[in-house]
């Protein structure tokens, strides 16, 4: 007998409260909770053992019950993704003393980049990726230096050991009144135009590139989340990529 998909079952729970379908859904997304745990495991090491992740990351997905709001456009698997990662994360808090905030912003600037770069057909600038997060490009600049060596340097410090009082490393920085006034215009307007493109995509071809490019799951994980087949999560995306090209197409 085939198994509902997990975005039905949510949509009975939401009608019905019913314990018994709540308990479908955390069944069905136990598998995507060890996905999650799996792939950060393999960059932290020993510092916090798997069961430790996976246990933070159930817990994400029983939080994600109380507070997922269908009305702000994303399906309940991609918001159960966002918390269950979520949840992990701050599992590892103890064992990084980076900053939250210097890690979350790694990663919204890595997501940013690869949304472009799959829309655009071509690597982005800095300054269409600043755009793209409502940041300048000094602020990118500098976000991505704190996410690369994990802390924070003082832009008034010398830029070298013997360097003078007056060379320090905010004079290193790109000036962001360099930048061609086109330049920027482009990239405003290129962030835009994405920004609309994705959000008239149906509801199926939007979950489809959460998950492939801001959850980073592979083909054969998000088919087993949405209960389709390879093939098609390959079609569903080649077909979001072939209309947000012809979208952004039809507004240059």
């Amino acid at each position: 007998m085939m198994t509902d998909a997990p975005e039905v079952l949510w949509a009975r729970y939401r009608d019905t409260g019913d314990p018994e379908v709540r308990a479908q859904i955390l069944s069905q997304l136990t598998g995507l909770v060890h996905h999650v745990a799996r792939s950060v495991a393999a960059r932290v090491g020993d510092g916090v053992t798997y069961d430790d992740l996976v246990g933070a990351g159930s817990l994400g997905l029983v939080q994600a019950f109380g507070a997922f709001d269908p009305d702000r456009g994303a399906t309940f698997v991609t918001y159960a993704t966002t918390r269950i990662r979520g949840a992990i994360l701050d599992e590892l808090r103890a064992a990084d003393w980076r900053p939250r905030s210097v890690r979350t912003r790694a990663r919204e600037i890595d997501a940013a980049a690869a949304t472009l770069h799959q829309v655009l057909g071509r690597t982005p600038r800095d300054e269409e990726v600043a755009t793209a997060m409502g940041v300048d490009p000094v602020q990118l600049l500098r976000w991505r230096g704190e996410a690369q060596s994990g802390g924070t340097v003082p832009l008034d410090a010398p830029a070298t050991a013997d360097a003078g009082p007056h060379a320090t490393l905010a004079e290193r920085l790109p000036d962001p009144g360099y930048v061609a006034p086109d330049v920027r215009l482009e990239a405003e307007e290129t962030a835009d135009a994405l920004r609309r493109a994705i959000a008239s995509l149906p509801e199926q071809q939007r979950t489809v590139l959460a998950l492939c490019y801001f959850e980073e799951l592979s083909f054969r994980q998000i088919a087993e989340v949405l209960h389709v087949t390879e093939s098609r999560i390959s079609q569903i995306r080649t077909a979001a990529i072939r209309a947000l090209r012809a979208r952004l197409s039809e507004d240059a």
